[in-house]
């Protein structure tokens, strides 16, 4: 059965399910939950191709900065020429700019310093993106067209309300989720090198094991 979904042609794939399956999708996860019609650890890699769509809702966050660009890329070998993947995860735009403020009172400041480490740390979040980083991860992967969207609006039919996750208030200057689709464009292997060694250089180094 598994197999027989893997070597479908035009599939379209819903990465890190979890327990809110998508009819018309390939449902994936790393968990047996229901609903979920592939159980696979993504970050080994993606036993698909000619994907016609991705859609991966609040799973990037959850992966460490080098595999989350492994993640990325791998996304780009397995589409179709020209398919598209749309991706949501939480902004870090909005948490630095609604859960801290310098002139605060102390109080206020120690409850910020624990949501603020909550919304990097919590829910086993490994990295938060702005729109700068996301972007430009996933120009280096090989992705053109990208574009920002907004909760459950799309210009490709396939994509509208598909989002699941629930929302807060917030406004389209500063959305709390950012939203990006991207389509699959050349490779840019000199510009991956680079993003790579600037992820190393000014991140990945400075962790410990």
């Amino acid at each position: 059965m598994v197999l027989q979904l893997i070597r479908k042609p035009h599939s379209r794939l819903h990465i890190g399910s979890g327990r809110e399956r998508l009819e018309g999708w390939i449902n994936v996860d790393s968990q047996a939950l229901p609903g979920v019609d592939v159980v696979a650890d993504v970050t080994k890699g993606l036993q698909f191709s000619n994907v016609e769509a991705i859609f991966a809702e609040h799973f990037i966050e959850h992966l460490p900065l080098a595999l989350a660009v492994e993640f990325l890329n791998e996304a780009w070998r397995v589409l179709a020429r020209g398919a598209w993947m749309r991706l949501s995860t939480p902004n870090l735009d909005w948490v630095w700019a609604t859960h801290y403020r310098l002139e605060a009172d102390p109080e206020t400041k120690r409850a910020a310093a624990l949501q603020i480490n909550r919304a990097f740390h919590g829910w086993r979040h490994q990295f938060l993106w702005n729109r700068e980083m996301l972007g430009a991860a996933l120009e280096a992967c090989g992705f053109a067209g990208v574009r920002w969207c907004r909760y459950g609006e799309s210009e490709l039919s396939l994509f509208r309300g598909i989002e699941r996750h629930e929302t807060y208030g917030d406004t389209p200057q500063l959305p709390h989720v950012i939203i990006v689709e991207a389509q699959k464009g050349k490779p840019r292997l000199e510009r991956l090198a680079e993003f790579q060694e600037l992820i190393r250089r000014e991140f990945l180094i400075h962790l410990s094991d």
